[in-house]
């Protein structure tokens, strides 16, 4: 007795390990050198915006230290190349020939650029003033920044020992009161402050008549400055 197996049809199973296949997606050259060839053409529209804005505006620099009152000399000067901020007031390489002959109103610094405030053609000690320089320590001047322009009295102190009296205190009985001298003088220059001790020296233009007197006295160290008002001139 003979006996028929019948073959069932057999199904594919998955690979096992659960891997997929991918085909390689083809590379089209055309897109690539596009691709780039955008991103050149804005690195370079971007340099020459750059240049357009940022290379062609030529200013005037200081080129070395001009004090306070001094005459501004040609050589004192430099021509930068920067990109200018339309908010900035500064002058033109074209105005070199205007600001040479004026004199700083406040110190110029090499390495900054020049505006017209920092100018004047005033000359900031006049005819009939004279120039003391007077050293301070922190405690005989306001904490306050003095500025060129400031108004202030010079008040001539009494030196350690002195009768009350001399000193502005109380007087003692049946003697009277004495105000302090002082000096009415305008700010030129203050100097750059002493980082051991603090000191300081101010430039004052006062009268003609009470430069030497402010002058001796200074040399004692017995001054104080008391700010008086701020004004551009006295």
């Amino acid at each position: 007795m003979s006996t028929n197996t019948a073959t069932s049809p057999t199904t594919a199973l998955p690979d096992s390990t659960g891997a997929v296949s991918f085909r390689a997606r083809r590379r089209r050259p055309g897109m690539a050198a596009l691709g780039a060839a955008l991103i050149a053409a804005g690195g370079l529209g971007g340099f020459l915006a750059w240049q357009e804005t940022g290379e062609r505006t030529e200013v005037l620099a200081v080129a070395r230290e001009v004090p306070v009152g001094e005459v501004v000399d040609d050589a004192d000067l430099t021509v930068a190349v920067v990109s200018l901020d339309p908010s900035l007031s500064v002058l033109k390489a074209a105005d070199r020939s205007e600001v040479v002959g004026q004199r700083a109103a406040v110190a110029l610094l090499p390495g900054t650029l020049l505006s017209g405030g920092q100018l004047t053609d005033r000359p900031l000690v006049k005819p009939e003033e004279q120039l003391v320089g007077v050293g301070l320590k922190p405690a005989q001047l306001p904490a306050t920044r003095l500025a060129a322009g400031d108004v202030v009295l010079v008040v001539f102190t009494a030196p350690e020992g002195a009768p009350d009296a001399e000193r502005g205190g109380e007087p003692g009985p049946g003697t009277a009161a004495q105000q302090p001298e002082t000096v009415k003088a305008r700010v030129v220059r203050v100097g750059e402050r002493q980082q051991a001790s603090g000191d300081v020296v101010v430039d004052v233009a006062v009268p003609v008549a009470d430069g030497p007197r402010l002058a001796a006295q200074a040399a004692t160290g017995r001054v104080a400055l008391v700010v008086d008002a701020r004004k551009g001139g006295a």
